[in-house]
């Protein structure tokens, strides 16, 4: 099928659809593809990412009407994308309690709920099912959209603030960081104690930099200009990442160094790689993959490219395909319980997984565009999931989008722990 054009920077979509892929890969442990994800090659991991293209289409989209300032429309349009995003993550909830229950009732996969924080369901079943409606009970591998849902809802307020004062809209998104990492700021967990898995008081950070990229894209502008000294410096952290997660001696010292000093009064957000905090090392590491890839250099015609054509129709699908993505991702899970089998089983569910979204992701777009011919010419208003230019067309700079996003789960750990 022919794809669609926009005026959009590709890369966007293309980047997108990467961590879609990624994702779904992630989200299916103990098999040999997810070796080959970005989490092994670096500090950071697909929900970095995902955040931060959150934050640069949230921008895309919703900046212009913002503009000359707040207005009804505006509030409308972004907090019922962030209503969307929470039915959308109830609707996943209840398939992945569907698929473990059924995968225990009829398969003997009792095991499965034990997995993913299915815990409260035996031993506090009425805590449970409030705590999962009030997004304070989350289960494994279903715990992004609920953050990013919070954060649509200060989205207009950052958009707003990133036209009219950037640097100020930067040091309170900075301080707001600082001061969850260092009072333990969260929101509520229920029934269980603790806090979310992603803190949004932590993460609003990579999505406020993501809005900051996509207001500067709008006006023709990069946030952080080309600059050789910033560029050497993120690519030998790149390269330096990835050699540490992939080295044993530096898992076993490097890691264990700098979390010590903690116990000489560093704040732990900065020193370790904690992911409920979005600690300094996961931070740093998704911002020079940023920047780096912002590089006018191939990355722009490989996002452009037909061979990328696939992945950047996952993209302009992202909350479809994310959505899919973890229920299969999940059913995938229950039959591993119940049938471990072995690399030809794997590669049927993770191969296959991937073949069915990109079917879905072809059907919703075949379905999106055969009305379109039927429609008046105006071009119709982007929407944060499956953006569309209003207006002129826009000439966007190469500015920087990273090449991963999201795993919504405690990473297993690899190698060693930090």
């Amino acid at each position: 099928m022919p794809e669609t054009r926009s005026a959009r920077d590709p890369r966007l979509d293309f980047f997108r659809g990467i961590a879609l892929a990624m994702i779904f890969v992630n989200h299916i442990p103990h098999q040999i593809y997810e070796n080959f994800t970005s989490r092994n090659f670096g500090h950071s991991d697909a929900a970095e990412g995902f955040v931060f293209m959150s934050g640069l289409a949230a921008a895309l989209a919703y900046g212009p009407k913002l503009a000359e300032g707040f207005n009804r429309q505006s509030f409308g349009k972004i907090w019922g994308r962030s209503w969307t995003l929470y039915m959308t993550h109830l609707v996943i909830t209840f398939w992945v309690i569907a698929i473990f229950a059924g995968g225990a009732l009829f398969f003997g996969g009792d095991k499965l709920l034990e997995m993913n924080a299915f815990g409260p369901l035996a031993e506090q079943p009425l805590q449970w099912l409030i705590g999962l409606a009030s997004l304070t009970h989350q289960l494994g591998y279903v715990n992004i959209l609920p953050m990013y849902a919070v954060l649509m809802i200060a989205a207009p307020f950052m958009i707003r603030l990133s036209q009219t004062a950037p640097l100020k809209l930067l040091a309170i998104s900075l301080v707001v960081w600082a001061s969850a990492g260092m009072f333990r700021l969260n929101f509520p967990n229920f029934p269980y104690e603790g806090g979310w898995f992603f803190n949004p008081l932590s993460w609003q950070l990579i999505f406020c930099i993501g809005i900051l990229t996509g207001t500067a894209m709008r006006s023709g502008k990069r946030f952080l200009g080309v600059h050789k000294p910033v560029v050497i410096t993120a690519a030998l952290w790149l390269v330096f990442s990835a050699i540490w997660v992939n080295n044993t001696w530096m898992l076993q010292n490097l890691g264990p160094a700098l979390g010590s000093l903690k116990d000489h009064g560093v704040p732990f957000f900065l020193v370790t790689f904690d992911k409920t905090f979005l600690s300094l090392p996961r931070l740093l590491h998704v911002l020079a993959l940023a920047y780096i890839l912002s590089m006018p250099f191939l990355v722009p015609q490989i996002a452009a490219s037909k061979a990328a054509a696939p992945l950047r129709l996952l993209g302009r699908n992202g909350l479809k395909i994310f959505a899919f993505g973890t229920v299969l991702a999940i059913f995938a899970q229950a039959v591993k319980v119940v049938h471990p089998g072995g690399f030809v089983q794997d590669s049927v569910l993770v191969l296959g997984g991937l073949g069915l979204l990109y079917a879905i992701a072809w059907v919703s777009e075949w379905m999106r565009r055969k009305p379109a011919k039927r429609e008046a010419p105006a071009a119709r208003e982007e929407t944060q999931g499956d953006l569309r230019p209003s207006g002129p067309a826009l000439s966007l700079p190469r500015l920087s989008l990273p090449s991963t996003i999201p795993v919504v789960q405690p990473e297993i750990p690899r190698r060693a722990e930090y």
